[in-house]
């Protein structure tokens, strides 16, 4: 079949990596790609936000599935565009997508249905937002209500960090805030596949936020991940499907708008169990990368499966190894940072047993690879242990030749220090 595959990122990387195995796959394109994504597919030069440009170039390529990787998109209504044009697409409509694109929506749908979640309250102008925060004090979350590229978020452990991030939020025109109590415990991404009616668990893992070592700096798109998640275990995974997810799914039908695509929670496990920090609509990025190298199965079927409503009775088999990410960024991410700087050793990187190296911000120039954004690269690796794993892709990141880049060097340090302490 021929598949067309949405997106720039590392997600779509390791997307593009998993679907080109597949032998149900004949062709397949990524619209816009990387200079990673260029060794699995075909990258074209499509406008995304151009739906009819979209929906012509899967007509006249006879494209069987398009696989929506980023947010934007879907927040846009193309998965809407493309059934109206009757071609299939794996991903939520715009109506369903809402579960990320409003920080609100999603939390009013778990006040309406009692899922568990941080206390909460919305704003529309700056002077209400600080007189709430002031009554509440500090630690406390502020929360911009739209997309915001994983980067919207900021937990605030004084009143003076609050004030300054609502000054931040609504120094933009039509700003919404959502302002949100300081849950304490260990986070966890876990993700299902969706069909409308159904959900299919896939696995959890573990990002990590903040720019630099120690869980210190901004908050990121994300700076590296692993999975399995040793917090997220058998039981409260069980909770998590019948107090959150399941309960989601049948408040969005019962509102006309059936969930369709992977749904990716943020969990908080609390010492009272699993509590929603937000959704997102698609799958996680970094953690995606590191799901894929675990993921036993074809992906194909299963995002087929989703798109056609018949995940009910669908399975998926997963490699009992741990996987973990690396993300390589640019010095300055996630403020200003410089383009165009010239990365080597790529391919002596990727001969450490265990890894594979997934673009993100990439892209080609002849036979050298340029940094093009933020985060840049995914370096990534399986082991038996999360230790294992880290030191291999560490390893692969010391042969990497990139001045202009930097990284965590602590990624999966909470499942090392479990795994060091023994049962």
């Amino acid at each position: 079949m021929n598949i067309l595959l949405i997106g720039s990122g590392g997600r779509e990387h390791a997307l593009a990596w998993k679907m080109a195995a597949s032998p149900l796959l004949t062709k397949l394109w990524c619209a816009p790609g990387n200079a990673g994504i260029a060794q699995e597919a075909e990258c074209i030069a499509l406008d995304v936000a151009n739906h009819a440009a979209v929906i012509d170039f899967c007509k006249t390529n006879k494209v069987d599935l398009v696989v929506v990787g980023p947010e934007a998109p879907l927040a846009a209504g193309i998965v809407d565009d493309l059934a109206a044009a009757g071609i299939k697409a794996f991903g939520p409509s715009k109506a369903a997508s809402q579960l990320e694109s409003s920080k609100g929506f999603t939390k009013d749908i778990c006040k309406a249905n009692d899922i568990p979640t941080a206390a909460y309250e919305r704003f529309k102008d700056a002077a209400a937002a600080k007189a709430y925060i002031r009554k509440h004090s500090a630690p406390i979350v502020v929360k911009a209500d739209g997309l915001a590229a994983g980067k919207g978020v900021v937990i605030a452990m004084t009143l003076a960090e609050a004030e300054a991030a609502i000054d931040a939020l609504f120094g933009s025109p039509g700003a919404e805030a959502v302002i949100e109590e300081f849950m304490e415990g260990e986070e966890a991404s876990f993700f299902v596949l969706c069909d409308g009616d159904n959900a299919l668990p896939l696995a959890a893992a573990q990002d990590h936020k903040r720019a630099y070592d120690g869980d210190k700096g901004p908050n990121t798109g994300g700076m590296g991940a692993y999975s399995p998640a040793p917090v997220f275990t058998d039981a409260i995974r069980e909770r998590t499907m019948a107090e959150i997810i399941l309960p989601t799914l049948r408040a969005m039908s019962a509102m006309g708008m059936p969930y369709k695509g992977v749904l990716f929670a943020g969990l908080m496990i609390t010492k009272d169990g699993p509590k929603l920090i937000e959704y997102n609509a698609r799958f996680g990025d970094p953690e995606t990368q590191v799901l894929m190298m675990r993921l036993m199965s074809d992906l194909v079927p299963a995002l087929l499966a989703s798109a056609d409503g018949e995940l009910k009775h669908f399975d998926l088999r997963w490699h009992p190894e741990s996987a973990l990410t690396v993300v390589m960024a640019a010095k300055g991410y996630p403020g200003d940072y410089a383009k165009g700087t010239r990365i080597d050793g790529l391919d002596d990187a990727a001969k450490v047993e265990g890894v594979e190296i997934f673009h993100a911000g990439t892209k080609s120039d002849g036979d050298r690879i340029l940094a093009n954004g933020g985060r840049v690269l995914n370096v990534t690796a399986t082991a038996k242990t999360v230790s294992e794993a880290q030191r291999r892709a560490y390893e692969a990141i010391g042969r990497i030749k990139w001045p202009e880049g930097f990284c965590r060097r602590d990624i999966g340090w909470q499942a090392v220090a479990r795994e060091k302490a023994g049962p």
